[in-house]
């Protein structure tokens, strides 16, 4: 009798001790995802020569981390609303701080990240950037033009 209340009470630790910690990481990484949002984005290229790498890298957009903690962005996503998709690969975004990433071709820095495209990516006169976690969950959109003045969504 003795060891089966003992195993019964061990089970019974284990699993409270395993559904106090769980919301707590849960509420932890979101925290730490909503601190990730696309802060701004360089639409249409500028300068001479269309098309050219220079002209390409002038578009960007930007994702920032507003928390003090490192978010790694591996396996995220980045695209516009026709399916154009950049994916973050072994990237982690530091505590408050920002990257671009860039439409042409370039080398990584922690600060600059390049889709090395030969085309333009983001639409001039409307279109919208969608930010996605390593699940597909949707973390930031920010969209611009005569179809969405202004508008900013979340998926916070």
């Amino acid at each position: 009798m003795t060891v089966r209340r003992l195993a019964a009470a061990t089970l019974t630790v284990v699993a409270v001790a395993g559904a106090a910690t769980l919301p707590a990481s849960a509420a932890d990484r979101t925290d730490r995802e909503a601190a990730v949002r696309i802060a701004d984005v360089q639409h249409g290229f500028v300068g001479d020569g269309f098309r050219s790498n220079r002209s390409l890298n002038s578009e960007w957009v930007e994702v920032t981390n507003g928390a003090r903690r490192a978010v790694n962005l591996s396996g995220w996503t980045l695209s516009d609303r026709d399916g154009h998709t950049y994916t973050f690969h072994h990237y982690r975004l530091d505590g408050r701080s920002v990257v671009r990433v860039h439409t042409g071709m370039g080398r990584d820095t922690s600060h600059d990240l390049y889709q090395d495209r030969r085309t333009s990516v983001w639409g001039d006169r409307s279109d919208t950037a969608a930010l996605r976690d390593e699940h597909g969950r949707l973390v930031d959109t920010l969209s611009w033009g005569a179809r969405h003045p202004g508008n900013r969504d979340s998926g916070r």
